[in-house]
């Protein structure tokens, strides 16, 4: 096991459940307990987190899994619980599952009573390394995500890196994405390394998941808030959060990662047409994502409505679609603006290569 220290609270990584036991008896002997979960994790980590003396007799709320529940209404209902169980502002709301729970459940949280402490078990690859850092709570409202959210830290997060066995290799894969993001914005030999992982030797991931969750949290020290640098974390989800939403609809929504992962292809081709990267640089690239990634087939008749839903997204400045771009591999440039034309050309070329 090893510790991460981001502000005012700790990152756990490893075989953790002993050390999050002490932390909750130690700070949290006598209070009301909660346990959010999905169904997912009820099946296969609830157990482990029950097993803990400090949680066997709180509570468990469990609310439905996927972005398509990352609702205001979802979050009622997690307020009604808490209410009608007359949970006071001295509880403690246990966050135990990926990245929707996390950000669902830390925003009900830090908005329930004006805020309660809330801590996080991340379950997904995808949790692990992006949701566990940063404070970012909120949810999606009429189709755009995150529109809604506040900035607050849990009191402690534990990544229990044994709950990746639970998950099957698509949603690996979907966490994935965000390794190789922290890479390209900020380590190109860590991209290099990435390049060299064998996949089928999952024990690597622990070296792996503490790398990314310190290039993210050394991001974050310097701007909590995203005034500035933090918002090299933007990196490939101005178009893969279009993506992802456009795909909410459709039988199979294509998972978070996956998005990104078109998204990076298309803005680092965006970087190449401002001028910062050659075109090699964005083969490599795209070569190694789609080596990683199952190829999306794009229907150019949904390109307007992407444009659309770039143009609501939280990051614009002005009336400009705002981009993080690439300056080289390994180094972000954000406040970036392309145009319509450039990005449905970034679009095509994912398309078509």
């Amino acid at each position: 096991m090893f510790e991460i220290k981001s502000d005012d609270y700790s990152v756990f990584v490893g075989d953790v459940l002993a050390k999050a036991d002490e932390h909750i008896t130690k700070c949290y002997t006598s209070c009301h307990k909660v346990i959010l979960v999905d169904e997912n994790t009820a099946k296969y980590c609830l157990s482990k987190i029950q097993g803990l003396a400090s949680l066997q007799n709180a509570e468990v709320l469990q609310i439905q899994s996927g972005e398509e529940h990352k609702t205001i209404e979802t979050t009622s209902r997690i307020w009604k619980h808490l209410s009608s169980n007359k949970v006071n502002r001295k509880a403690l709301f246990v966050n135990v599952g990926g990245g929707v729970i996390l950000d669902m459940g830390g925003f009900s949280a830090s908005t329930y009573k004006r805020g309660i402490d809330f801590i996080n078990f991340p379950t997904t690859l995808l949790s692990q390394v992006d949701a566990s850092i940063g404070g970012k709570l909120g949810v999606d409202f009429e189709g755009l995500k995150n529109q809604i959210g506040v900035f607050n830290n849990p009191k402690a997060v534990f990544v229990h890196t044994e709950f990746l066995q639970t998950l099957n290799e698509r949603h690996v894969l979907s966490g994935f994405a965000e390794i190789i993001k922290h890479a390209l914005i900020a380590d190109i030999q860590y991209f290099t390394e990435l390049k060299e992982l064998n996949f089928e030797h999952i024990e690597e991931l622990d070296n792996i998941i503490r790398q990314s969750i310190e290039i993210k949290n050394n991001i974050v020290l310097q701007d909590f808030e995203e005034r500035s640098i933090r918002k090299a974390l933007n990196f490939g989800h101005t178009i893969g959060h279009a993506i992802e939403s456009e795909h909410l609809n459709h039988n199979n929504p294509l998972l978070h990662g996956e998005a990104i992962a078109i998204g990076m292809i298309c803005e680092a081709y965006l970087s190449y047409l401002s001028g910062f990267i050659s075109m090699e640089a964005v083969m490599e690239v795209a070569n190694y994502i789609n080596s990683v990634f199952t190829k999306v087939d794009l229907d150019s008749n949904t390109y307007h409505r992407l444009i659309e839903l770039m143009q609501h997204d939280k990051k614009n400045i002005n009336k400009g679609i705002n981009f993080t771009l690439l300056e080289r591999i390994g180094l972000a440039k954000v406040n970036q603006t392309c145009s319509v034309e450039q990005i449905i050309d970034a679009l095509d070329f994912y398309k078509n290569h």
